[in-house]
């Protein structure tokens, strides 16, 4: 194999086909790209058995010419080697040449480099087929979709359901769940296609994909029984699905409340963001005190002593109330939302309560509030 092609182009895909690729990896040979050149163009290939990303450096791009001097094949080559050559580099064109399929010369006319490579025919054989029910819609609808949400899954491996972004679709809509049993994100958004599925899909994976996908237009994915595939612009991204049961969370977000806190987003964050200094322990537990002409944000520790700071915008209706919740809870949502002012909605002091956008009833962020003492 052997080719001249442009840097930019070339970096751009390994460090996306790089997020594939495992710190540590299960197999000594997923350490490794694939890269291979063929009639499509150069494509670049990483993964850790979870997900796949194999990312395409086309022969042209608009009028400039990409890939030239070119011989097909393909090789396995060290995939942090590799990545972190071609970033420290200065040429504009990277030269990669493989000799005897055991030896990679990397070149920019200034800087030259020979790597061990290995066969690519010794790479697990990963099916990067689209299959399943397919699904096309905007980037940016994606992406909503999962910022607005995905923060919610659980990061601890006890209940691997839980770490997934639940994907729903049915009725012209899609609607994304996450929980880790302490919280609940949903965002719902209307598609064109009227499909059926549902597909746990790892929220780590998905918060990743979006950041791939940035300055593209469309992407379709396709939803089979135990994988879900991505397209997108030249990049295609295969991920596992996490087997299981999702929890029925319907039932448990509330319709009815009694107490509704209407306030400006920022005045809230900031004051939780400050009093939160002095609660102690990984909960960062915050108090919020309510009645119709005055509302307090207030924290507490036995060790360090004790912040209140009032909210001067706000709207409250309902009786006296006072909540305690992990105020990082709270700021995720509120930031979720992206709105300039949020309403809280509350049924009782130890009941879940509701973050809403007050005008835009497609995502809803629920809490479970805290005991304190």
């Amino acid at each position: 194999m052997r080719l001249s092609v442009d840097k930019e182009q070339l970096l751009k895909a390994l460090n996306n086909a790089g997020k594939a690729i495992a710190p540590k990896s299960p197999l000594p040979l997923l350490a490794n790209f694939k890269v291979e050149l063929n009639e499509k163009g150069l494509e670049v290939t990483g993964s850790n058995n979870d997900i796949t990303i194999r990312t395409t450096v086309p022969y042209m791009i608009g009028d400039k010419q990409i890939i030239t001097n070119t011989v097909p094949g393909s090789t396995l080559i060290n995939a942090h080697l590799l990545g972190d050559i071609v970033r420290k580099m200065e040429g504009n064109v990277i030269s990669l040449d493989v000799i005897d399929n055991a030896i990679a010369k990397v070149d920019d006319g200034h800087s030259s480099f020979k790597l061990n490579c290995a066969n690519a025919e010794e790479y697990p054989d990963i099916d990067l087929e689209p299959s399943g029910t397919d699904l096309t819609m905007d980037c940016q609808q994606l992406e909503d979709l999962v910022a607005q949400s995905a923060f919610a899954a659980s990061t601890k491996e006890q209940r691997p359901i839980l770490t997934a972004l639940n994907l729903e679709a049915g009725e012209n809509e899609l609607i994304a769940t996450a929980t880790d049993s302490a919280r609940l994100a949903r965002k719902s958004v209307h598609i064109d296609s009227d499909v059926r599925f549902r597909a746990n899909v790892p929220a780590r994976t998905l918060i990743d994909i979006t950041h791939l996908m940035e300055g593209s237009a469309a992407v379709t994915f396709y939803v089979s029984d135990k994988k879900v595939l991505f397209t997108f612009d030249n990049t295609v991204v295969s991920s596992r699905l996490i087997s299981g049961d999702y929890p029925v969370t319907r039932s448990i977000i509330p319709q009815n409340f009694n107490y509704f806190l209407q306030v400006n987003s920022q005045e809230l964050l900031n004051a939780m963001d400050r009093v939160a200094v002095l609660s102690s322990g990984k909960e960062s537990v915050v108090k919020i005190s309510m009645r119709e002409d005055h509302v307090e944000v207030s924290a507490r520790s036995d060790s360090n002593g004790s912040a209140n700071e009032p909210i001067q915008t706000f709207q409250f209706s309902g009786e006296r109330l006072e909540v305690s919740f992990n105020s990082l809870f709270v700021i995720d949502a509120i930031k979720a939302l992206k709105s300039e002012d949020v309403t809280i909605c509350f049924q009782a002091e130890m009941r879940p309560f509701v973050v809403k956008n007050p005008k835009d009833d497609s995502v809803i962020e629920l809490i479970t509030p805290m005991r304190t003492y």
